[in-house]
């Protein structure tokens, strides 16, 4: 069995919150506006076939003949939804990717948030052990 990672772990896609099975923001967000048909085809079946984190691996000759497309069709489907971010792509893996902002340079999971009280000694602590832990 083919044990799968997500390519893209800061992305793996939630639920939404609305009742509907795709999201919404796919169109409220204008996203369906820049993808070509076969490119809306390849998500839809990407979407319904992905697992709870968004990965599938379903082969080029598997989606081209449940989709009725040929290679360079796909091809191009699979660029057009890379480029508008709706999916990325290592072969063999295809993960559907969160359609939430992505936020460069946050904090790991482990960091304290800036919604929980913290105290004064305790950023002092922090700003210690960062300054200790530098090469």
């Amino acid at each position: 069995m083919i044990e799968k990672h997500p390519i893209h772990p800061q992305r793996i896609r939630k639920l939404p919150g609305q009742f509907s099975w795709v999201d919404q923001r796919l169109v409220r967000d204008r996203y369906i506006e820049s993808c070509s048909p076969p490119a809306a085809t390849l998500y839809l079946f990407l979407l319904t076939v992905a697992d709870s984190r968004g990965l599938s691996y379903y082969s080029d000759a598997s989606i081209m003949t449940r989709l009725s497309m040929d290679m360079p069709t796909l091809d191009e489907a699979r660029k057009n939804l890379i480029k508008i971010e709706l999916i990325a792509y290592e072969r063999p893996i295809y993960q559907v990717l969160s359609l939430d902002p992505v936020v460069h340079g946050a904090p790991p999971a482990t960091a304290r948030t800036l919604d929980k009280p913290v105290s004064i000694g305790e950023v002092f602590k922090q700003m210690r052990d960062a300054l200790h832990e530098r090469p």
